[in-house]
């Protein structure tokens, strides 16, 4: 007889995106929903089910595994700065059954079969959520991309400005033709990171305190991401049949090219992460070099209009960045935010951090889910399996209390190095548990991993 698992709540957040009374059940053997019924089933009528096989949530919610397509995991190479034990150990704690690795960071990148197979060698048996990668677009590596489409990857990322790290230049707009000559006839998606620095770029003031935000957000002007998203939709119109994706939105600015580009019909999808849509470069003190990214955090209104964005489909998911480096590189003590890593960790907090926002604004649950559940999947590849509760797809649910109250501290945090600009705030919701494919992988802050293991696979 299949082992079967049983989820019941007042408040499941079924494919419709509306919280009803619903009954789960789950093939654990499989890992797959076999049946959804509505209404509360009772005990009695499951009778060969286990007791510990009977989850009951009562009020609190049943939500779809989350899936964050944008995650730099940095192994092999730069374990030191995150890891898949930690990273998908944070990923599970916040309700985050699948993760999409970014292809730079680790050593070597994603950019051959070869380096694939390291990365996917070093993943294995390490995984608490199921990870995906990206493959990535550097000079000179086009013959490449058909090999890593047909050996897994979801799609790929590409820089048009440096990366940070010189293992993954940046390409230019020759570089970008030959790429998307090569991808046009495939199923992928090319991913950009979209700032352009011209020559014309180059800041003529003098020299400004390196301590101050503002130095820093003067740095990376919203004009950096407006010309870019510029060179993409001109590109786009020659290569109409590949899907393009702008990851990590910051500037508001570059909202009526995107829509003008959707508007025409052109494939193109958004992404914007947690801390655009809930900081604000007006409240972010001197020499906090854990608040910089890139692109920046800019102002209020700015955040204002990308909510309005992602509230009328301009943007189509929120995703994490997570793009963690270890103290030293984060010239904490220095306070440097000009010489910092830029990047932000957020994995395990990004479910409570936009729900603390969206109940400002009066948004549901719905719109959270599929913001961060079913259009994350779709972007990544995975939506025939991954982001909803439905009959026939991977059993990853996620119980969660919308109600409770989540203090970010040291202690809570999962992933290896454990800066974050969140510390201390006091959030919305709480993960109670994470399953993966009917399998717990989390028992909420109070007992965490104990007694668990890693069951996640390489998708």
């Amino acid at each position: 007889m299949a082992h079967r698992r049983v989820f019941v709540g007042r408040n499941v957040v079924l494919s419709d995106g509306q919280p009803r009374p619903a009954t789960v059940i789950v093939d654990v053997s499989t890992g797959k929903i076999v049946d959804i019924l509505n209404g509360i089933s009772s005990r009695s009528s499951f009778a060969e089910v286990d007791d510990a096989d009977w989850i009951d949530a009562g009020d609190k919610y049943i939500l779809p595994g989350i899936v964050d397509a944008h995650v730099h995991l940095n192994e092999p190479g730069r374990t030191d700065w995150e890891g898949f034990w930690t990273g998908t150990r944070a990923a599970a704690s916040g309700g985050v059954t699948a993760v999409v690795d970014m292809p730079l960071n680790s050593i070597p990148p994603t950019t051959t079969v070869a380096n694939l197979d390291d990365k996917r060698r070093a993943a294995r048996g390490q995984c608490w959520s199921d990870v995906a990668f990206w493959g990535g677009v550097i000079p000179g590596n086009q013959s490449h991309l058909k090999p890593l489409v047909g050996a897994g990857v979801k799609g790929f990322k590409c820089f048009l400005i440096e990366s940070g790290v010189d293992e993954f230049p940046c390409v230019n707009e020759s570089d970008l033709r030959a790429a998307m000559t090569e991808l046009q006839d495939t199923s992928t998606v090319l991913c950009f990171h979209a700032e352009l620095q011209r020559s014309t770029d180059a800041s003529t003031t003098e020299p400004s305190d390196p301590t101050l935000y503002s130095t820093f957000l003067a740095s990376r002007p919203q004009q950096l991401e407006v010309d870019a998203i510029e060179l993409i939709t001109r590109l786009h119109k020659e290569f109409p049949s590949l899907r393009l994706h702008i990851v990590h939105l910051s500037a508001a600015d570059a909202l009526p090219l995107i829509r003008a580009a959707k508007a025409s019909g052109l494939p193109l999808t958004v992404e914007t992460c947690f801390h655009y849509l809930t900081l604000s470069a007006q409240h972010i003190p001197h020499g906090r070099p854990e608040f910089k990214c890139c692109p920046p955090i800019r102002e209020d209104s700015n955040r204002e209009a990308l909510w309005e964005a992602l509230l009328d489909g301009t943007i189509d998911c929120v995703v994490s960045d997570h793009s963690p480096c270890v103290a030293s590189l984060k010239k904490i003590e220095e306070g440097d935010i000009m010489s910092a890593w830029g990047g932000i960790s957020t994995l395990g907090l990004g479910l409570n951090l936009l729900w603390t926002e969206a109940r400002k604004r009066n948004v549901g649950i719905d719109r959270v889910v599929d913001w961060l559940c079913v259009q994350t999947a779709k972007h990544a590849g995975l939506a025939d399996r991954k982001g909803q509760l439905k009959v026939g797809y991977d059993a990853d649910l996620v119980v969660w209390d919308p109600d409770a109250q989540t203090k970010v501290t040291k202690e809570l945090l999962n992933f290896k190095n454990k800066l974050t600009p969140y510390e201390g705030l006091l959030l919305n919701g709480k993960v109670e548990k994470t399953f993966l494919r009917g399998r717990l992988i989390y028992s909420g802050p109070e007992q965490g991993f104990e007694g668990l293991e890693p069951t996640g696979i390489l998708l």
